[in-house]
């Protein structure tokens, strides 16, 4: 691989195994428990979201993984009036939590910021399920790439830790913003293994997005719907050992 191919590659001292995180999306703690013992050591991040979070025992399934040495993210998006945002972000500090999402509204993540502690926040710019005609829908009349550029400038100024990004936007975002902020990437569809209709618009592979740029991958349907889920984990692990060994 040429050096030119690698010049966005993430820097930062992150061990390779945390590198994607695994989108726990089911509907109690029992069956998040059951796939977390099923992909055993293949996976050391998750990311907890909204349909755990309405199915109960959300906090309980944090504390049973953190428990066991796993890494949490909390992507419940939050988009609220900013002080009701800053109160939401405060009742999860020092509970052991990585990430946390909020959307990219400039009194929203302020708020977010302001409270955040030993949390790190994620602003979230375009939705990845998102194109052009959907902005249009909207009401943004400019392309995805241009909207989430704005948008993590405006984060990286008020104090975010990081942007959600698909890999399309990755390398722009590091060109003009450099590499002082994480890069998270959902979206990533590594094999096609499902059948049911797809609504990730703007989706890379596991490479793709790394090489663009992407500090952290999110990945779920392609490993939880593989006849095997532990072996897609290992394989996306094993690509990540190639890309940073």
């Amino acid at each position: 691989m040429a050096s030119d191919d690698r010049a966005y590659l993430s820097q930062k001292n992150i061990d390779p195994k945390e590198r994607p995180i695994f989108a726990l999306d089911v509907q109690s703690k029992e069956q998040a428990q059951q796939i977390v013992e099923r992909l055993d050591d293949a996976i050391v991040f998750y990311k907890l979201g909204l349909e755990l979070f309405l199915g109960g025992q959300y906090f309980e399934t944090i504390d049973w993984l953190l428990a066991r040495d796993k890494k949490v993210f909390v992507d419940l998006k939050f988009f609220d009036v900013p002080q009701t945002v800053g109160a939401a972000v405060k009742q999860l500090t020092n509970r052991g939590i990585s990430f946390v999402t909020v959307h990219g509204n400039d009194e929203i993540m302020r708020a977010a910021v302001r409270e955040k502690q030993d949390l790190k926040i994620l602003a979230v710019t375009v939705l990845t399920s998102l194109d052009r005609g959907d902005l249009n829908d909207l009401g943004f009349e400019c392309d995805p790439d241009a909207l989430v550029l704005s948008r993590a400038k405006r984060a990286m100024a008020i104090g975010c830790d990081g942007v959600i990004s698909s890999g399309r936007e990755a390398k722009a975002l590091r060109a003009d913003l450099g590499a002082n902020f994480l890069v998270v990437t959902p979206g990533i569809r590594p094999v096609d293994n499902t059948e049911a209709p797809d609504d990730q618009k703007r989706t890379v592979d596991v490479k793709t997005a790394f090489l663009n740029g992407a500090d952290y991958i999110v990945v779920g349907r392609p490993i939880k719907l593989a006849p095997d889920p532990y072996v897609a984990a290992c394989e996306i692990q094993q690509t990540i050992a190639e890309l940073f060994g």
